[in-house]
């Protein structure tokens, strides 16, 4: 067991050393962020990695880990941030980037500051994609083809827990002035011109404010 947790201090270690810059990303079910993640990953070369997608790949994986990612998702619980965290670092340090779109993570104020507290990385940004939940239901729902009412209930259930979850995430890095705010309910073109803004470096932001100029 010691062995293990010196490893992965080890991992966590080598990690931060390499100082990557990670951006959280943040939105409810139908906010389009794994879209938007999509065109940052090809425009400002970012890696994105989804904490959902590791688990799973996990969970597939048929390791002992994926076992027990199996029976928590059967039992409807929340697999341990440890979990989740250990399966980020490895996909980090196995990229060979240092620009991380984390997507989907953190859920909640507790895998927040497990994550800060194993990896020893903040966040240089948490980007939040905001949208109504009548039409995050209404995208889902065409998305899905419509496929009945506990559909509905289900995605409502969904954008609740989003919310109750992720507000004291978003609450907490707001004062650290961290939180850049972008309306989703856009369309994905005007989105994306949004989220240039973030992402462009500052001199080239000049340059554009002195050509305007």
């Amino acid at each position: 067991m010691g062995t293990a947790d010196a490893s992965s201090k080890d991992v966590a270690f080598s990690l931060a050393e390499k100082k990557p810059k990670v951006v959280f990303v943040l939105g409810g079910p139908g906010s389009g962020k794994g879209t938007q993640c999509a065109n940052i990953v090809q425009h400002f070369g970012y890696t994105h990695l989804s904490a959902g997608d590791l688990l799973r790949a996990e969970r597939d994986s048929g390791s002992e880990n994926g076992n027990m990612i199996q029976n928590m998702m059967n039992e409807g619980k929340i697999v341990p941030s440890e979990v989740t965290i250990k399966l980020l670092e490895k996909a980090m340090l196995e990229s060979g980037n240092d620009k991380f779109l984390i997507d989907g993570f953190p859920r909640n104020e507790e895998n927040r500051a497990a994550f800060e507290a194993i990896t020893k990385i903040e966040p240089e940004l948490v980007l939040v994609f905001n949208c109504p939940e009548e039409e995050m239901e209404r995208r889902i729902l065409n998305r899905n083809q419509g496929r009945d009412d506990d559909n509905i209930e289900t995605i409502r259930k969904r954008f609740q827990v989003f919310l109750e979850s992720s507000l004291p995430v978003i609450e907490y890095y707001k004062a650290k002035g961290k939180v850049r705010e972008i309306d989703a309910t856009k369309s994905i073109e005007e989105v994306f011109e949004a989220v240039k803004v973030i992402f462009s470096p500052k001199d080239e932001e000049v340059k554009k404010c002195c050509a305007i100029l």
